[in-house]
């Protein structure tokens, strides 16, 4: 059992590292200038679709059934489309707004760099550099992870979840399986907002650049994941 359980948790760190997974956390990602943002972006996706795996387990835990294959492809169909639709709003903010870049500290001794838009203006203003630092709770974070909750391979987990008796097992398993995917969904956040951090030191270029390419790639990667789950279902 304790195998079991560990391999839960391993497998919900591998489950953040799916294609489908990465394109959405590096849209989210791009919305952030600060690895902090980038882990709260992360840890909230991984809630979200925690929350969905205990709602979607404990069904098939109490019902003693498993998730029929029609509902789980329509499911995998509803994600792609969400991929498409974040791709876009990418590229939609990446050519709405002319981005800059700069450096700058509020304390002695602590740097942070800033990414404000010149959307609108013919020259650059200083006074745009005033901004507030927002703490909010990342709700789209969170609702993108419900949704990939319901989704993908996590909809195959739950069918491991009819090989265990106990019910009591299966909620620990459940556990497991998300701590593991919000731990691994956070990290993945931090290295994926690096280069971004990392790009903002005067390659304001090269920043917007990789907006462009994460933006390109999410949209190409949802219409192949609608193409494939609409070729799937016409055959059910």
């Amino acid at each position: 059992m304790i195998s079991l359980l560990f391999l839960g948790f391993l497998i919900g760190m591998r489950h953040a590292l799916e294609a489908d997974h990465v394109a959405a956390i590096a849209t989210l990602a791009s919305r952030t200038n600060s690895l902090h943002g980038a882990l709260r972006q992360g840890a909230a996706w991984g809630l979200g679709h925690t929350l969905t795996l205990f709602l979607f387990g404990s069904v098939v835990i109490l019902m003693d059934s498993v998730m029929p294959k029609a509902f789980a492809l329509k499911l995998e169909l509803a994600v792609g489309c969400m991929l498409v639709i974040l791709g876009l709003d990418v590229m939609r903010r990446l050519i709405r707004d002319r981005v800059h870049f700069h450096t700058h500290q509020h304390t002695p001794g602590v740097q942070h760099f800033h990414g404000h838009s010149h959307a609108g203006q013919q020259t650059h203003n200083p006074e745009t550099h005033q901004h507030q630092h927002p703490h909010a709770f990342p709700v789209r974070a969170l609702l993108i992870g419900l949704m990939h909750g319901m989704a993908g391979s996590a909809a195959l987990i739950l069918l491991t979840l009819d090989t265990i008796d106990s019910p009591v097992v299966g909620i620990a398993y459940m556990a497991l399986f998300g701590l593991g995917s919000m731990l691994g969904m956070a990290a993945l956040s931090v290295v994926i907002a690096i280069p971004f951090r990392s790009s903002a030191q005067g390659l304001t270029w090269l920043h917007n650049s990789l907006q462009a390419t994460i933006g390109l790639a999410t949209i190409a990667l949802g219409a192949y994941v609608v193409q494939d789950i609409g070729t799937q279902l016409t055959i059910l």
